[in-house]
C-alpha cells in the first residue's frame, strides 16, 4: 500500500503543473519495514563518506589544520558534523526498531567502527580545544544526546557498548549546557540550528530518560524564563527562507514537555490560539531548488513541524486535528527525500524518520 501512495505523491509532485498543496489530497504515512529499508539507505551512504566537508573550524593558527576524519573520527562523514551525529541516531533508531532491516549488519559495523573509544576520545579532545568552546552549540549538543539517549534505551550488546564509549564526550555536553543556559539572557528564536527551544526539547528527552534531575531543571527553569509569558507568535510571518525549525511550533514542543496538562492547555490558548480550531491549517514550506543547500532547508521545515504537531497531539487529545496537518507536510516532502542531490540527503532522511515515529501509526 505505501508504495502505491508515494507513486501518487511522487506524481503530484512532479507534474508540470503542480496541484497546489491547499487541493491536495493526504493519507497517513506509515513507516514501515519498506519505508526504513529505503530511509536507512542515506546514513549508509554518507556516514563514511568524507566530501564534500564542511567543518565550522576555528583556526588558532595553522596547527589547527587537519583532514575531517582526523578531526572527528566518529562524525567526519555526512557534510558537517552535526548531520553524521544525526545519522548516527537515525541508524540505531532504525535497528531498534527494524532489526530485520536488510543491511542491519552493514549499519551496526559502521556504528561500531565511528563509535570506537578511541575515536571519540579524539572528538572529546576537539570539543576541549579553547577556541571550540561554542562548537555546535546547541544544534550539535542536541543530536549527540539524542543518540546518547537511543543508545542508552537500545537493550543489545552493541547498544550498550557503544553508549559507554560515547559517554565522556556526553558528560562533557551535559556540563557546557549546565554551564552555558544560566548565561543566556534571551533564547535565540531563528528557524535554524542555534534555535534554543529545539537545542532544549532533545536535551530534556536526554535528562529524563536518563534521569539527570539536574539538567532537567536547569531547563526547565530556562524555558520558563524565556517561554511563559510569550503570547500570539506569528506563525504567518513563518517560514523564513532558510528555515528548517519553526520558531513558534519548537517553542511549544519544549512546553508541552515541561508544563503540566492544565498548564499546557492555559498557555496555549494565549500563545497560539488558532491551534484549537478545527479548520487549522498551515501551508507546507515550498522548495523550489532542492540542489541548493540551504533553499532545501524547508524540507526539513515540513518534518520539523510534523513532529511538533504530533507531538502536541499526542499530548494533549483536544488537538488531534493537527495529525492531518502533521501528514500533509510529511507527504509534500518525503518523496524528494531519497531522489534529491547530496544537499539535502545527508540530514533530511533523519528528520523525516524522527517525524514518523512521532506519528500516530508507527507500530514496528
Amino acid at each position: 500500500m505505501w508504495i502505491f501512495r508515494l507513486i501518487f505523491l511522487l506524481f503530484l509532485v512532479s507534474c508540470s503543473s503542480p496541484v497546489p498543496t491547499s487541493e491536495m489530497v493526504w493519507e497517513p504515512v506509515i513507516l514501515d519495514l519498506q519505508q526504513a529499508n529505503r530511509l536507512a539507505t542515506l546514513p549508509l551512504k554518507c556516514l563514511q563518506h568524507e566530501y564534500p566537508n564542511k567543518l565550522n573550524q576555528t583556526l588558532q593558527d595553522s596547527s589547527s589544520l587537519a583532514s575531517p576524519r582526523d578531526l572527528h573520527p566518529s562524525f567526519y562523514g555526512c557534510f558537517d558534523w552535526h548531520s553524521s551525529v544525526h545519522g548516527h541516531w537515525m541508524l540505531v533508531r532504525l535497528l531498534k526498531s527494524f532489526p530485520q532491516m536488510d543491511r542491519a549488519q552493514e549499519a551496526r559495523d559502521k556504528l561500531q567502527a565511528n563509535l570506537a573509544s578511541a575515536n571519540v576520545a579524539q572528538e572529546l579532545l576537539y570539543f576541549q580545544r579553547p577556541q571550540e568552546k561554542s562548537f555546535e552549540r546547541t544544534y550539535g549538543w542536541a543530536w549527540l544526546l539524542k543518540l546518547s539517549e537511543e543508545l542508552y534505551t537500545w537493550e543489545d550488546a552493541l547498544g550498550q557498548e557503544l553508549y559507554q564509549n560515547l559517554l565522556p564526550l556526553t558528560d562533557l555536553i551535559v556540563q557546557r549546557y549546565q554551564e552555558f543556559l544560566p548565561r543566556l539572557n534571551y533564547p535565540i528564536r531563528v528557524g535554524e540550528h542555534t534555535n534554543t527551544a529545539f537545542g532544549l526539547s532533545f536535551a530534556w528527552d536526554y535528562a529524563k530518560t536518563t534521569g539527570n534531575q539536574e539538567l532537567m531543571q536547569s531547563i526547565k527553569s530556562r524555558a520558563l524564563a524565556f517561554y511563559q509569558n510569550d503570547h500570539q507568535c506569528p506563525v504567518s510571518w513563518e517560514p523564513s527562507g532558510y528555515d528548517f525549525l519553526s520558531p513558534c511550533l519548537e517553542e511549544i514542543d519544549i512546553m508541552r514537555r515541561i508544563l503540566t496538562t492544565e498548564q499546557l492547555q492555559i498557555w496555549l490558548k494565549k500563545f497560539m490560539p488558532e491551534l484549537s480550531n478545527q479548520e487549522f491549517n498551515l501551508e507546507p514550506g515550498k522548495v523550489s531548488d532542492r540542489q541548493d543547500g540551504k533553499l532545501v532547508h524547508l524540507d526539513g521545515v515540513n518534518f520539523s513541524r510534523a513532529w511538533c504537531l504530533f507531538g502536541l497531539a499526542n499530548t494533549l487529545p483536544e488537538y488531534e486535528h493537527l495529525q492531518g496537518v502533521a501528514y500533509q507536510h510529511i507527504s509534500y516532502s518525503l518523496p524528494n527525500v531519497i531522489d534529491g542531490s547530496y544537499e539535502g540527503e545527508h540530514w533530511l532522511a533523519s528528520f523525516a524518520l524522527f517525524a514518523l515515529f512521532q506519528a500516530p501509526d508507527f507500530n514496528p
